[in-house]
């Protein structure tokens, strides 16, 4: 089934337990150290919009791209910065010109399931970004996966409806698939119910460098998601900052 369906409903909902507001001040930091402090940012699988607005009200002119038609809706209902909002596969995505950074958090790139299809993606990243352009993105961990939510059932209970998490993990691929129902909770006080199944791959950071070079960009740090401080082996996320590179690896399919 295609992921955020249903759930775009009520999507920030149930993630209201995200700390937007410090992933958005992080991403905003990082933007201010690489002196771009104002033009055009992509954000490449940005749902619902929020770290697009955030950054939107910051003086950002944002462009923010998304597979699911439904948390795009979700995402024009609450724009008040005339966002661009464009419905595009990362893989294949396309922009009208250069920009000066592309930013992805909540873990969109863990979505690639393939290193071919992150490659597509890096590749694209660096096309499309202005000379000595960054990509800065966040990645959920194998140890995250692995230790954290490994095979195991999560509930969440809201006025608005329940969510249940069926998560496995599978230690030979690095492939995490999560099962998602959801009963939403409608006008007739009825609750309809939905049912998804989501599917995220851990990348080794040496995997990702690799991947980076590979599409012709340099790989400048990275950093552990809460702290910031140096990547540990217990880092549940991790951010990862890149730089466009003489456009050596730009490709088009």
């Amino acid at each position: 089934m295609e992921a955020y369906t249903g759930f775009a409903e009520v999507y920030d909902t149930f993630m209201d337990d995200v700390p937007y507001e410090a992933w958005g001040g992080y991403l905003a930091g990082v933007l201010r150290e690489e002196k771009i402090e104002d033009g055009l940012v992509c954000e490449l699988g940005c749902g619902t919009g929020k770290i697009t607005r955030f950054l939107a009200a910051r003086g950002y002119d944002m462009i923010g791209i998304d597979a699911s038609e439904e948390m795009l809706c979700a995402a024009r209902a609450q724009d008040c910065e005339h966002i661009l909002y464009l419905e595009q596969d990362m893989r294949e995505f396309e922009l009208y010109g250069t920009v000066r950074a592309v930013i992805s958090v909540c873990d969109s790139m863990n979505y690639m399931l393939k290193e071919s299809d992150l490659l597509k993606v890096f590749r694209l990243v660096n096309n499309y970004l202005d000379p000595g352009g960054i990509f800065l993105f966040d990645l959920n961990t194998v140890y995250k996966f692995r230790e954290l939510m490994g095979t195991r059932t999560f509930s969440d209970h809201r006025e608005t409806g329940t969510l249940v998490w069926d998560n496995f993990y599978d230690e030979e691929t690095c492939v995490n698939e999560y099962g998602l129902t959801l009963f939403i909770k409608e006008e007739s006080g009825l609750y309809r119910r939905y049912e998804e199944t989501h599917y995220e791959r851990g990348y080794a950071l040496e995997e990702i460098i690799a991947l980076l070079e590979e599409a012709g960009m340099e790989f400048v740090r990275a950093c552990d998601g809460d702290t910031h401080g140096p990547v540990r082996a217990d880092s549940g996320r991790i951010y990862v900052l890149a730089r466009e590179k003489g456009k050596k690896g730009a490709w088009r399919e």
